[in-house]
């Protein structure tokens, strides 16, 4: 176990129907890597379901917290994001990291997210081939990758893409 103090902070997004593994795998490689990880909810519960029912605690509520307090964000897929993008104070949330440069990682349908944060206009991303459409109509320059690095947006488009999603996301906190 880790004894130094974390020296960066993370947020990951919950809302219940979220994608197990797109939590749960950078939830423990962050913290495996010394980045502190806080488990953030809309506020609606304190206990959120995946699409498979396994659930997660929350850390902290939306509302109890501030862009200025963490490095970056994750918005993990499954059908979260679309209940996500429904709190004004998510979408500010996640506007707020982006215009601090802070880490914007995305994966899946947490592209849906980005759209409603307004912050994919002429950024390389990629994500869930379902959503793409909804991506290049936001003015993002969709490819299919197995991750995208442009500037502070790092995006992947599948489970199977965790393992260099997050190790894009700890080299952008490590510089």
């Amino acid at each position: 176990m880790m004894n130094k103090e974390c020296s960066k902070t993370i947020a990951i997004l919950v809302e219940d129907l979220y994608q197990v593994l797109e939590v749960w795998y950078p939830l423990f490689r962050l913290k495996e890597s010394n980045i502190g990880v806080k488990i953030i909810g809309t506020g609606s519960k304190d206990t959120y379901g995946s699409k498979e029912g396994y659930p997660i605690k929350v850390d902290y509520s939306i509302e109890d917290i501030k862009a200025s307090d963490y490095d970056g964000v994750i918005i993990p897929g499954g059908f979260a994001p679309d209940i996500l993008r429904r709190y004004p104070k998510i979408v500010s949330f996640v506007k707020d990291i982006n215009d601090k440069d802070g880490v914007v990682g995305s994966i899946c349908h947490g592209g849906w997210l980005l759209v409603s944060a307004d912050i994919v206009k002429n950024k390389k991303v990629t994500c869930f081939f379902a959503i793409k459409d909804d991506l290049i109509a936001a003015g993002a320059d969709y490819v299919d990758e197995e991750v995208v690095v442009d500037g502070n947006i790092i995006t992947s488009r599948k489970p199977e893409d965790l393992t260099a999603f997050v190790v894009e996301i700890i080299k952008r906190l490590n510089k």
